[in-house]
């Protein structure tokens, strides 16, 4: 069996998802995180067999299962935190539809640690390989029965953490426009109201999921529909979320992309500014650009750097006990309101500071301690694309993997002295990052600079050093 553990659960093609790895997988689950989960799939044309293969392994293993049917991850995780209970998610996120995938969240709503997800690796091992005894022998053909009743707790279920979603926005958005892509994705049916709920217009496009068309030039990792929408319907912003859901990826008025950087640098320029950034600091990823820490500097915002992965993210957030972090994708963790990155509540977010802006300058009734777009009333209101720009300013950033034979872990000691030399000539302008790829055989080199031909140069010297180390 080729499928393993990776950064986020287990994903690969779906046809490696045999009904016996899948029922082994959900009984070591149930093993290693306790009694009870809440499940959620994706719209994949793959996610009902694994959805019936995954629930009997839980009971197999002595766990019961909410199942939800189509939901977005973040709605999975908000009601394993709520109830205390383990979550699983069906979703191989923005992979094609041909893709699925299995992660877990443990009891609280949280991803699970390294330990843990070694023991239920080890587990999973221990069933396949028929060392060791099933909990419930029986259970193994058990698949979740729909009746009224419990689509009726489907139902409620999701309405409460759609209801917690319109509680984080502090104002009607009236008068906004706003275009969405849902990817065909867990979010098609469920976006739409919750936003127009909270007074804004909006436009739908890619919410007609048919089980192969999910992330099809569609959503987060292709926004290109969603760009010509708004530029053909004069809308004052887009959103594009992913399959399942956990991120965003936004638009503005003039059809230009605001990726995850721009979007967290305005959250934590408004949230300092009302005195809501718990320890006024903010996590980010390795690959978050220069320009955002220069930001954060020059607003006394302490930023915290992890490896790459949302994982990570969430993990020093609980670490340093801040409030908000997030990476260059569009994972957006607001820690205080979830467990894990939620791109409809990123997006909500974003419109509710967006209107909060238009209110001040537009003579909405200004309020103390409103945070970014602050002004007289005479200006005119503030733009999407304004409020992005004035943010950060984003560097150049070239992104360049070297195919190896062989990962060299220890690469950046072996090329320290080049490293030196480079980020010498860079200045504080620049910034250099060189690790091996945690999935590939490769080397990722990266260097920003103040213009895209310096940072193209310095790549340049940098990718052929490695190649002559890693030929060697």
């Amino acid at each position: 069996m080729g499928l393993r553990f990776g950064t986020d659960g287990v994903r690969g093609p779906a046809d490696e998802f045999s009904d016996a790895f899948v029922l082994a997988l959900g009984e070591a689950a149930a093993r290693t995180l306790g009694p009870h989960f809440v499940v959620g799939r994706d719209t994949r044309a793959s996610g009902e067999r694994i959805e019936r293969a995954l629930v009997a392994g839980l009971a197999r293993g002595g766990a019961g299962a909410t199942v939800l049917g189509v939901a977005p991850t973040p709605a999975v995780a908000w009601l394993a935190a709520r109830d205390g209970v383990g979550g699983a998610v069906i979703s191989a996120s923005h992979n094609p539809w041909s893709d699925n995938g299995i992660k877990f969240f443990g009891p609280g709503g949280r991803k699970l640690s390294d330990a843990v997800e070694s023991e239920l690796e080890r587990l999973l091992d221990e069933l396949l390989e028929g060392r060791l005894e099933h909990a419930a022998p029986d259970a193994g053909s058990v698949s979740p029965r729909a009746d009224a009743d419990a689509d009726a707790a489907v139902d409620v279920a999701i309405g409460d953490w759609t209801a917690s979603l319109r509680s984080a926005v502090s104002v009607p958005l009236d008068g906004l426009h706003v275009v969405i892509d849902c990817a065909n994705g867990a979010q098609s049916a469920i976006a739409v109201g919750v936003i127009a709920a909270c007074g804004a217009r909006v436009d739908v496009l890619h919410a007609e999921p048919d089980g192969r068309n999910i992330n099809d030039g569609c959503g987060s990792t292709h926004p290109e529909d969603l760009q010509a929408a708004v530029l053909a319907s004069g809308a004052d912003i887009g959103l594009a979320f992913d399959g399942d859901a956990d991120r965003l990826v936004a638009v503005d008025e003039r059809g230009a992309i605001v990726d995850g950087d721009h979007l967290l640098a305005l959250f934590a320029a408004d949230l300092h500014a009302r005195g809501a950034l718990r320890g006024d600091l903010v996590v980010v990823t390795v690959m978050t650009n220069l320009g955002f820490r220069i930001a954060m500097e020059r607003l006394g915002i302490e930023v915290v750097e992890t490896a790459v992965g949302d994982r990570h993210v969430l993990e020093a957030l609980a670490r340093t006990g801040g409030s908000l972090g997030g990476e260059q994708s569009g994972h957006i963790v607001f820690a205080e309101l979830a467990t894990t990155g939620d791109g409809l509540l990123s997006g909500l977010r974003l419109l509710d500071l967006l209107q909060r802006a238009r209110m001040v300058v537009g003579g909405g009734g200004q309020r103390t301690g409103q945070g970014i777009g602050q002004g007289t009333g005479e200006a005119p209101e503030p733009r999407f694309s304004e409020l992005a720009a004035a943010s950060m300013t984003q560097l150049p950033q070239v992104l360049r993997n070297v195919a190896v034979q062989s990962r060299r872990s220890d690469i950046a000691d072996i090329l320290a002295g080049e490293l030196a030399a480079e980020q010498r000539l860079l200045g504080s302008s620049g910034r250099i990052l060189l690790r091996p790829s945690g999935t590939e055989p490769v080397i990722r080199v990266m260097v920003e600079a103040a213009t895209e031909e310096q940072a193209l140069e310095v790549v340049g010297r940098l990718a052929a050093a490695v190649e002559e180390v890693c030929s060697a």
